[in-house]
């Protein structure tokens, strides 16, 4: 591979790209403010998808120093912004399998009791393996300039080491893989269980004309498309990587590195699109926040968990009905 050549990026694309970091900022810190601000809304889904927020406001705050500097060497700087987005970036992957292995516990195998006892074991996988992987590739000398062969701007493994691409798994594309593969498994069986439950209970409908969908239903199953907002935003660095494996000049195509940078740093924004503007009681809730000042949570004749039913499952009854 010809290390010497770095990947160009006009002034107009780190723009896009920087953009794009402003809003997952935005995004990710509205999903953790609305947590913290409702305490009705504090179900473990929605606590899963705030350590997952975590992780992005880490990613989208790193990636936007780096594309900020656009870094041409090795530096004190570069290291430590690529130790960060190392750390957030492979964080973030192993948040959202949980959140998947969290929802299939849940709702196919109905099992809440295992499905809570597992939260302790996803904050160890990811915080702890990704900390570590991190400490050992600094340790090493493994993080710094990559003269944006697979990053847009920012540092990451650094080009001059000789196992660079080892690394480069190492430190990110082989947990990608590994969610690609298990994502997608877990995401179709939450969905056939779904239509079935929806299947078995339509032939019930006339006789509960008045019911509403059950909660575990309609409550989760938006939740399960974090798995593949994840994928369409990923899939662009992952095809970057397999053209630096192919040694392939295409890998630096303006577009192509365009929709990496806005793929990387774009899941806070999307998931708060997701579920919190498109949540219809949140919505409500920050409209009357904005123009009101009020920031309480709304009376509600069924208590607090009436109000977490309704903003967990309102979202999906718009999702399903368009």
């Amino acid at each position: 591979m010809d290390s010497g050549n770095q990947t160009v990026v006009p002034i107009p694309e780190q723009v896009v790209v920087l953009v794009s970091c402003a809003l997952s900022f935005l995004g990710s810190s509205l999903i953790i403010l609305t947590y913290v601000v409702w305490s009705d809304l504090r179900t473990t889904p929605r606590k899963l998808l705030v350590y997952l927020s975590v992780s992005d406001l880490l990613s989208a705050t790193s990636y936007a120093y780096g594309v900020w500097r656009f870094f041409e060497t090795n530096s004190v700087d570069c290291v430590v912004q690529g130790a960060i987005s190392t750390f957030a970036n492979t964080s973030s992957f192993f948040w959202t399998v949980a959140i998947a292995i969290y929802l299939y516990v849940y709702i196919v195998m109905f099992n809440q009791r295992l499905a809570d006892s597992l939260v302790l074991f996803f904050h160890c996988a990811s915080w702890g393996i990704p900390l570590a992987i991190t400490v050992a590739a600094l340790c090493l000398d493994k993080i710094g300039f990559d003269a944006s062969e697979v990053s847009v701007g920012w540092c990451w493994v650094s080009i001059q080491a000789p196992d660079y691409l080892v690394w480069m798994l190492l430190t990110g594309k082989i947990w990608e893989f590994l969610a690609y593969l298990t994502l997608p498994v877990l995401y179709v069986l939450i969905k056939r269980h779904i239509h079935r439950a929806h299947s078995a209970l339509s032939e019930y409908r006339p006789i509960l004309a008045g019911s509403s969908p059950s909660h575990t239903t309609m409550a989760d199953r938006k939740l399960t498309l974090i798995p593949v907002i994840f994928i369409l935003l990923r899939m662009w660095s992952t095809v970057r990587f397999l053209l630096l494996l192919a040694n392939s000049p295409a890998r630096r195509n303006p577009v192509l590195v365009t929709l990496h940078g806005i793929g990387n740093t774009f899941q806070g924004a999307a998931n708060c699109i997701m579920f919190v503007l498109f949540t219809r009681p949140l919505r409500t809730r920050l409209a009357a926040a904005l123009c009101c000042g009020r920031w309480s949570k709304p009376a509600s004749a069924n208590g607090s968990e009436a109000a977490s039913n309704a903003a967990l499952e309102g979202p999906s009854r718009n999702w399903a009905h368009g």
